[in-house]
């Protein structure tokens, strides 16, 4: 069979929002209103991940091979968003989770998330 293989997730950006599809039907989505914390979760040999969450920790998770100019500038709609950090924390290569950017009103504690 030619052509490429059925992509196991894609990633929708829009002025409301972040949603994230997965190839068995389940779907992450956040409104940027919500967003509160950025997180990159890196590792080496891996796909760097970004990491949207709300006020109750749930959230978007966005291969960084899905993002795109529109993604990247609708970041920089977020208070005081420096995308240097996120450039920096995204090529560390190392196993790490980094908080890129907190609002600056957030809630009192986010959880320690374990992502795939």
């Amino acid at each position: 069979m030619h052509g490429n293989a059925m992509p196991d997730s894609y990633v929708y950006v829009t002025e409301e929002g972040v949603t994230r599809h997965y190839a068995d039907g389940s779907v992450e989505a956040l409104a940027w209103e919500d967003v509160v914390e950025v997180r990159v979760a890196t590792e080496p040999e891996a796909e760097v991940l970004i990491i949207l969450l709300d006020r109750d920790g749930e959230g978007c998770v966005v291969p960084r091979s899905a993002t795109d100019a529109t993604f990247l500038a609708r970041l920089r709609y977020l208070p005081d968003f420096d995308l240097d950090r996120l450039n920096l924390a995204s090529e560390s290569g190392r196993d790490d989770v980094v908080v890129v950017w907190r609002s600056p009103d957030p809630p009192s504690a986010l959880p320690d998330l374990e992502y795939d």
